[in-house]
């Protein structure tokens, strides 16, 4: 390893620290909400920064490069395109230049799609994955809730044992081994839907049930577990007490709470069908980020590689804080913070 590998690599455990003294430091500061949303603002900034860091570090460290192809280009021509990207700059300066272009909110050109920027890919890759991704969050909120419910109300019944084998099923298949499958049985064995692209109403089915499945599956059983476990509470008892139906009960007593769980599981979820559209995306041939991430790894597309890490990186932190968010606006008795004894 050179020189300045090592150094980067000191650079990289100092970071660390630091990112540990910070964290210690600000949590002891302040127990008000606004203390604490300022907390998390300030702990996703310095988490964003370690994971730029750790991704960079992993990129430069590897072996091989952008421009490390089957093809062997010429010396002169490698020479140029390396001082064309600053790549045979010492590794600490090209850290700091990408750190100064990223807090202008420049995350630099692509090294394998000529004339694209990898804000560019993001404005044209995102829409796509947010469209799926949010039609797999729907179906798997919807589909799982209302498996649940049917579940846990049948307890012991053909309904119950039903919903738990095919929810096992659904934890047991990967997404991607399911994409597989999916695709084979319903575009080519019965043609009835398309096996790939983008656009239709069609294509989105099979990428949206392989996305959705293992999702679906967790949030039936939490919502089982859970509506168990609510219906079996004071009052409910009271409210059947009075008389009242057992429809109302469910919908308007029983569910609000039993759906809890599913609320705190909302930020897990939404990182589980992004990453999972990785693969999927790439499977059907969907021009959504997560193809053009699997693209850039298999070219070793630096830039791509870390833009689309961070993209998604704080995109998920601000999925959490809306979480905890609606989380506190539906249960007033959640606190987000320590409040004083009196």
């Amino acid at each position: 390893m050179s020189e300045n590998s090592y150094t980067f690599l000191i650079m990289l455990i100092l970071s660390i620290c630091f990112y540990i003294f910070m964290f210690i430091d600000v949590s002891r500061k302040g127990d008000s909400q606004m203390g604490y949303f300022l907390r998390r603002a300030l702990t996703s900034l310095l988490a964003l920064w370690l994971i730029v860091t750790i991704t960079f570090t992993i990129m430069h460290l590897i072996p091989g490069g952008p421009f490390a192809s089957e093809k062997k280009l010429p010396d002169a021509i490698l020479r140029n395109l390396e001082q064309r990207y600053h790549l045979n700059d010492p590794l600490y300066k090209q850290y700091a230049g990408y750190l100064i272009n990223l807090l202008q909110g420049d995350l630099g050109p692509s090294f394998k799609y000529e004339n694209r920027t990898v804000n560019s890919i993001i404005r044209e890759g995102f829409p796509v994955s947010a469209a799926l991704g949010s039609l797999a969050i729907v179906l798997s909120l919807s589909a799982g809730i209302l498996a649940g419910t049917v579940s846990a109300l049948r307890q012991k019944r053909w309904q119950d044992y039903t919903v738990m084998t095919m929810a096992t099923f659904g934890f047991s298949i990967p997404s991607f081994i399911l994409a597989g499958l999916l695709m084979y049985v319903f575009a080519y064995k019965l043609r009835v839907l398309p096996s790939a692209l983008w656009g239709a109403w069609q294509q989105a089915v099979l990428p949206t049930l392989a996305l959705a499945a293992l999702p679906t599956a967790f949030i039936a059983r939490l919502v089982r577990s859970s509506m168990l476990e609510v219906l079996r509470l004071d009052y409910i008892r009271t409210a059947r007490a009075k008389g009242l139906s057992e429809s109302n009960i469910i919908l308007r007593h029983a569910l609000p709470n039993a759906i809890l769980p599913v609320v705190t599981y909302s930020g897990p979820l939404i990182a589980a069908i992004l990453t999972g559209s990785f693969v999927v995306e790439f499977i059907f041939a969907i021009p959504g980020l997560g193809r053009w991430f699997v693209q850039s790894i298999t070219n070793r597309d630096y830039t791509v590689i870390l833009g689309v890490t961070i993209f998604y990186s704080a995109f998920l932190m601000l999925m959490n804080l809306i979480v905890d968010l609606i989380y506190i606006a539906i249960d007033p008795r959640i606190k987000l913070f320590d409040s004083k004894e009196v």
